[in-house]
């Protein structure tokens, strides 16, 4: 495991010996994932980059949890365009015991019809996992969105220690974890270091680096100049380095925060995977544009 000094040493380097090292521990394929809204806005919590948070006024579509059978259709379209796992995602702290069963159903049907099942619906507590594990769950999506020194910036309404907490539990019973960040949120490069060793010291199976794009009305609305693609390249290097078992995801952002050079850029140094479609509130690539970006760089995609 490297040193918080020692991984500042090669955030720093030049950038092509950087993307070099970082291309060692590159998978052999990319892999593609989607989610599914199931639930959208009127969260309690206030963290600062967020369109679904009701102490902002950004004006987003509102709905209560789909039905098993419109999540299920939807994830069968998912994976028609190349998705290997399907992520059911809630807005919310925590599952609403009211729909916690419906949850569960959705995932037994998921892996009913032979699709990867991966839910992102907020803190747990141990019951709730149990429960989770029980239905089948394949994995679960909770990110520690930054480093816990800059947490109390992000977020007032709970506590880094309460993601750590789901993570724990998830890793408990046994099941896959995916767990990730969000940079360009006013983090200093130190910070964004320290996320790749907290990261590493968790060691998820997957890694979603997503890029903040500001969202109107939010208290992060004017931070489009928080991170550079330069930047945003080194830290994904970084990640790959630090946590080189683990895949890095390209998650939200990519559309709005890259050019295509640096996409192509980052899938041939940093990055083994990629969430495809949209992505909660905001819009990304078609899953045919991101396939004929991996196949112009020359790797391959994990076949369904």
């Amino acid at each position: 495991m490297y040193t918080k000094d020692e991984l500042l040493n090669l955030y720093n380097q030049n950038l092509d010996d950087l993307l070099n090292l970082s291309k060692k521990y590159l998978k052999p394929e990319v892999e593609f994932c989607s989610i599914i809204n199931a639930r959208s806005g009127k969260c309690s919590q206030n963290c600062k980059y967020c369109a679904q948070s009701s102490h902002y006024n950004t004006d987003i579509e509102t709905y209560p949890l789909m039905d098993v059978e419109t999540v299920v259709h939807a994830a069968k379209d998912s994976v028609k365009n190349g998705a290997d796992r399907v992520a059911i995602v809630t807005s919310g702290k925590t599952p609403d015991e009211s729909d916690f069963d419906k949850m569960l159903e959705m995932i037994k049907a998921l892996n009913s019809e032979g699709i990867k099942s991966c839910a992102s619906i907020g803190i747990l507590n141990d019951e709730q996992t149990k429960r989770l594990a029980e239905a089948g769950l394949v994995r679960f999506h909770h990110n520690i969105n930054t480093c816990k020194s800059y947490h109390p910036e992000i977020c007032t309404t709970h506590t880094y220690q309460d993601r750590i907490n789901t993570v724990n539990l998830v890793k408990k019973y046994g099941m896959e974890l995916c767990c990730g960040v969000i940079i360009g949120m006013g983090e200093s490069v130190e910070q964004r270091v320290e996320m790749a060793l907290e990261l590493s010291q968790i060691n998820p199976d997957s890694i979603p680096v997503n890029i903040l794009t500001p969202i109107k009305n939010t208290p992060f609305e004017s931070y489009w100049d928080k991170i550079d693609e330069e930047n945003i390249l080194r830290t994904l290097a970084i990640f790959k380095i630090a946590c080189p078992e683990a895949s890095i995801r390209i998650a939200g952002g990519k559309k709005a925060r890259l050019s295509e050079e640096t996409l192509e850029k980052a899938f041939k140094y940093c990055a083994d995977s990629t969430i495809v479609g949209n992505y909660l509130t905001t819009t990304g690539f078609s899953p045919e544009e991101d396939e004929k970006l991996i196949e112009k760089i020359g790797r391959k995609l994990i076949k369904v």
